[in-house]
């Protein structure tokens, strides 16, 4: 595992941000990566993580990832505000993340796992979830009665793509960016 800094922002204070990629799915993929941009183009300091998921890791992943959250968050400055920025295997963090009180922008939450469902069920309205319809981990009604914002992409599986349609899957994912851009205005 390795972190680095994707964006350095000006100011010692401004907010800092966590990318955590997925397993085959690195901070350079479009969603992170478009996320990445938009908050340095906001003033953040991002920090990315890269890492490869060996057998290790996949049978016990919470410390594994927890391990890197912590370890990117460390390589920052202090920041006014921190947020994880998540993709998949990443959502790993997300019991960390909520220890820690720092929020997220969560894509496709494995739900399907007991820890990031719980984590996510006593999310803040800080939090926002995104999964794809047709994702077999994108489960929530299993996170009902959480605070934290969930939206459900129509059509689209675990890449937040629509299969087939490249032109749809742009589109999609602009819609995405944009609505995660509203949710840290407005968090």
């Amino acid at each position: 595992m390795t972190t680095y800094t994707w964006a350095r922002a000006e100011s010692a204070d401004a907010p800092v941000a966590v990318l955590l990629p997925g397993v085959n799915y690195s901070v350079q993929a479009p969603l992170l990566y478009w996320c990445a941009t938009l908050l340095a183009e906001r003033g953040w300091h991002v920090q990315a993580v890269d890492w490869t998921v060996d057998e290790v890791a996949r049978a016990d992943p919470l410390p594994f990832v927890e391990t890197a959250v912590a370890e990117a968050f460390a390589a920052s400055p202090a920041g006014t505000r921190r947020l994880v920025v998540a993709k998949s295997f990443g959502t790993y963090a997300l019991p960390w993340a909520r220890r820690a009180g720092i929020a997220g922008v969560w894509l496709t939450p494995l739900l399907t796992e007991e820890p990031v469902r719980q984590a996510l069920r006593d999310g803040t309205a800080a939090e926002l979830a995104i999964g794809g319809e047709l994702d077999a981990f994108w489960q929530p009604d299993a996170i009902a009665g959480t605070a934290a914002r969930l939206r459900s992409v129509p059509g689209a599986g675990h890449g937040l793509t629509r299969p087939g349609d490249w032109r749809g899957s742009i589109d999609l994912q602009a819609g995405i960016l944009a609505e995660i851009a509203r949710h840290l205005d407005e968090a």
